[in-house]
């Protein structure tokens, strides 16, 4: 028995050191290289996938940028490049700033308005006229300059989720967040730790957070009925960001995967806390 018991303690001392390692090598993965779009997919409603409708989404100047000097009317053409890799558990990182003036024909509610879906169906599954992807979105709000605009805020396009243990099926809810106006660089955190728990962080404080994410409820459309299992948990997906009318640029895209961690519970939950303590600004 003390045999076995030592074996164990030794056991257990060399998994802990190995997990020690393990955050040790929890780094910052771009997704973005700063030159062109190479591994990303574009899929613009009234689009097929992979045409960049009027150079919508283009680098320049080392940022991804969204814009509309091609169009006459934004005509609901809402657009989202999608990173092709899909992830299950994860902390992604976006800096943006919202520029310019909105596109003609856009919705007065998306107005500085963009977004970061998440856990969302893969482009390819889209339709032609879909508008937009399955998804969880982290909403992007810029300030008017005057009133109070949360963001990082929730939407949920096909889909609902679990807030304060019960179902939440509302479209949006708005975070905690303060307002950002003007053009100023805002960095947006999602912590997305697969069908349990997802949540908004911004200058190191969470602002908003829930739980089961899941297919269900409205605000999509033109899609496919197969790809919405309405009631199934989400426990992975595609990451893209959105085009939704109004000039937007997107500098640092990055992203620490945790799946390797996501079997164990306890040691998810220290590389959670080693993300929170070393990796958030």
């Amino acid at each position: 028995m003390l045999t076995v018991l030592f074996l164990t303690i030794g056991c257990d001392k060399k998994s802990n050191q190995v997990n020690s390692d393990r955050m040790k090598d929890l780094e910052w993965r771009s997704l973005f290289n700063g030159k062109d779009l190479d591994g990303w997919r574009i899929k613009i409603a009234k689009h097929e996938l992979d045409e960049n409708f009027a150079n919508t989404f283009r680098v320049e100047d080392g940022l991804m940028k969204v814009r509309y000097d091609g169009y006459t009317d934004f005509d609901q053409q809402y657009g989202h490049i999608f990173f092709d890799e899909a992830f299950s558990h994860y902390m992604f990182k976006v800096t943006y700033r919202f520029v310019g003036e909105q596109a003609p024909g856009g919705e007065g509610w998306a107005y500085r308005n963009s977004g970061v879906m998440l856990h969302g169906q893969s482009p390819e599954s889209m339709t032609k006229n879909q508008d937009f992807p399955i998804s969880i979105e982290g909403q992007l709000l810029g300030g008017d300059g005057e009133n109070p605009r949360t963001t990082s805020n929730l939407c949920t396009p096909g889909t609902n989720v679990v807030m304060d243990g019960e179902l939440f099926t509302p479209h949006c809810q708005n975070s905690t967040s303060k307002t950002y106006h003007g053009d100023q660089w805002v960095t947006a955190y999602f912590l997305v730790l697969g069908d349990s728990t997802i949540h908004h962080i911004l200058e190191g404080e969470t602002v908003l957070s829930y739980q089961k994410p899941q297919y269900g409820g409205g605000n999509v459309s033109n899609h496919d009925p197969s790809v919405k299992k309405d009631g199934k948990l989400i426990s992975e997906g595609y990451i893209s960001l959105q085009s939704e009318s109004h000039p937007i640029d997107f500098k640092t895209v990055e992203i620490i995967d945790l799946s390797e961690f996501a079997r164990d519970p306890s040691t998810l939950n220290r590389a959670v806390e080693e993300l929170k303590a070393n990796h958030i600004d």
